[in-house]
């Protein structure tokens, strides 16, 4: 094991020390891996794109110890969207200068066109999830994130979002977020 993989390790223990997050995500069932184990394999996956088998065996053949594929699965489940906003804000940053604010939806389902055209539907399925975002410009950081199942006009996640980082400067949006000046932001510029 080279010394990078051993510093991402301590990095990452670093981190949920000063979260104050429990050894073992569970309390019960034989503890084998500590959470550590598990927050390293799923944060080396999203960086690298891949899926939970390839991860696995990546890890495995670098000498670290990691999970099994189903258990790093559904330890993603296990882990709250408050310790994922946590990690989120404590590796972005306190001060923020210029940042960005905007909302995208990605769709839950999928079905094929020909599956649409054989049950007859004419009205497209409207099935997605929204996330809503603030992104630091310079730091090119995500600083906070919220993700609803339901739609919701933008607006009501921007007062999530304001509260939960501090902006010194520039808040960018778009017309959508017009109602964001009431909120409290000073220097909001909206295109």
């Amino acid at each position: 094991m080279s010394k990078k993989e051993v510093k991402f390790v301590n990095k990452v223990s670093a981190w949920l020390r000063k979260l104050n997050q429990r050894e073992y995500l569970h309390h019960f069932g034989p503890k084998k891996y500590k959470f550590v184990h598990h927050a390293v394999a799923l944060l080396l996956k999203e960086a690298m794109k891949c899926s939970f088998r390839r991860i696995s065996k990546i890890l495995e053949l670098l000498g670290l110890k990691v999970p099994t594929y189903s258990a790093l699965c559904k330890c993603r489940r296990r882990i709250s969207i408050y310790l994922w906003n946590s990690l989120l804000k404590l590796t972005s940053g306190l001060q923020h200068e210029k940042v960005a604010i905007d909302a995208t939806g990605f769709s839950r389902t999928n079905p094929s066109y020909h599956y649409i055209k054989r049950i007859n539907r004419r009205k497209p399925i409207k099935s997605y999830a929204k996330l809503s975002a603030l992104f630091d410009i310079e730091k090119k950081k995500f600083c906070a994130i919220r993700i609803r199942t339901k739609p919701r006009h933008d607006i009501k996640d921007a007062k999530y979002l304001l509260k939960r980082v501090e902006i010194q400067k520039t808040l960018f949006g778009d017309t959508a977020y017009d109602a964001t000046m009431q909120i409290g932001c000073m220097n909001c510029v909206l295109r």
